[in-house]
């Protein structure tokens, strides 16, 4: 595996995971099991952010001790499937800011086209953290990443790629076409059907997670 590849294998992530398998799974179900997965990948993502030193009083006396600053941190969901990570995600950084990038498959390309892009301010001092449920073709994510580069005004000083489910294919095309981003996900699953779905995979993300189909 790439040294940029971080795969989840915690009892906790690969039991709902299974979960989220199941094709009988309500809406309702598939979305509060992608929210608890995203808990979960917000501790492994953040596990090696950088802490500074804060003076702090306890019950008892005064103290020093160490913070992340949730406000440098700016998560990214690729809209719209992107948007059932961010809840669960915001739940352990509350304080982070949210930028969004729009993004849809164009089904006979099955490249990304965008459609919308919103980032706070001052991102070249915040770390990005990049939200989609599958990493596929790929062709989205580097999409988004080249997007947030672009810029200097919206690139930020870091980015990490969050994902529930990817496949051997869209981590090559991420990896080759941004090997500075660590990829952080649940599995990595056999591979892409002739319509660039994972298989064994979970279906469609977005549309098990808004009931669109």
């Amino acid at each position: 595996m790439p040294p940029a590849l971080h795969v989840i294998e915690h009892p906790l992530v690969q039991h709902k995971l299974t979960l989220l398998r199941e094709k009988e799974r309500s809406t309702a179900g598939f979305r509060g099991l992608v929210r608890e997965i995203a808990v979960l990948l917000a501790y492994e993502v953040t596990r090696d952010m950088p802490m500074q030193a804060v003076e702090i009083d306890t019950p008892l006396e005064r103290m020093t001790a160490r913070v992340i600053d949730g406000k440098k941190i700016v998560l990214v969901p690729i809209l719209r499937a992107g948007l059932g990570l961010l809840d669960g995600m915001l739940e352990v950084v509350p304080s982070a800011r949210v930028g969004h990038v729009g993004l849809y498959r164009d089904p006979a390309t099955l490249q990304a086209v965008e459609y919308y892009f919103k980032m706070p301010a001052s991102m070249p001092e915040r770390d990005a953290i990049v939200l989609d449920p599958m990493l596929a073709t790929g062709n989205s994510a580097v999409a988004a990443i080249d997007r947030l580069k672009a810029d200097p005004a919206t690139a930020p000083r870091s980015i990490r790629f969050v994902c529930v489910l990817s496949c051997p294919e869209g981590v090559r095309t991420l990896h080759e076409a941004h090997p500075d981003v660590p990829i952080y996900t649940c599995a990595v699953d056999r591979g892409l059907d002739e319509h660039g779905y994972i298989r064994p995979g979970l279906g469609d993300a977005g549309d098990r997670i808004f009931g669109t189909k």
